[in-house]
């Protein structure tokens, strides 16, 4: 990957012995590996049974999770945060796994609409939940610095299963809690 962030920086026309230059490629390649590293990551190794038995069939939500990810179309960064509720079925999921999850999806190659119905399903699945909802709001640098070059957008996601998706109180009790 390094040879191939050589070429990219030479035919911009710079000068590859300039001194800012000379490391760039192997760190370029480096953090490119580093933000596409969710290809590399498996969902079940990655939750490693950290599932517990619960009485509790209430709302559990998690607000405010940072994500950083690439625009699959011009690979540049989309940023933002991801709120994640879900109502257990005898079960609860460690809380940094969901914080895990969302980084294993985000450090992909992605658009916003399917890593939120990704990170929705991946956890309606795992944990056996009576629903799962997902929204994330985030900015998009590929709509900010090109194109439209609209600095203020902000774009919002959201994917409802199970109950969210069924019951309109579910899913407003979910919307108000992420938003107060």
């Amino acid at each position: 990957m390094q040879e191939l962030f050589r070429e990219i920086i030479k035919r911009t026309g710079e000068d590859l012995n300039r001194e800012g230059l000379l490391k760039t490629p192997e760190r370029a390649a480096e953090a490119f590996g580093y933000i596409t590293g969710g290809y590399k990551q498996d969902v079940s190794e990655v939750i490693n049974n950290a599932l517990f038995e619960t009485d509790n069939d209430e709302m559990v939500i998690v607000k405010d999770i940072e994500l950083y990810s690439l625009c699959e179309h011009h690979l540049l960064p989309f940023f933002g945060k991801c709120h994640v509720g879900y109502i257990p079925k005898g079960k609860i999921i460690g809380l940094s796994k969901v914080a895990r999850v969302v980084d294993v999806f985000a450090r992909r190659l992605q658009v916003q609409e399917n890593l939120t119905y990704q990170i929705a399903r991946t956890l309606m699945t795992h944990i056996g939940a009576r629903g799962v909802g997902v929204v994330i709001e985030a900015r998009h640098l590929c709509m900010m610095m090109r194109g439209v070059e609209k600095q203020n957008s902000l774009m919002k996601t959201s994917a409802m299963l199970g109950q969210f998706r069924s019951s309109i109180n579910t899913r407003s009790e979910f919307l108000s809690l992420i938003t107060g």
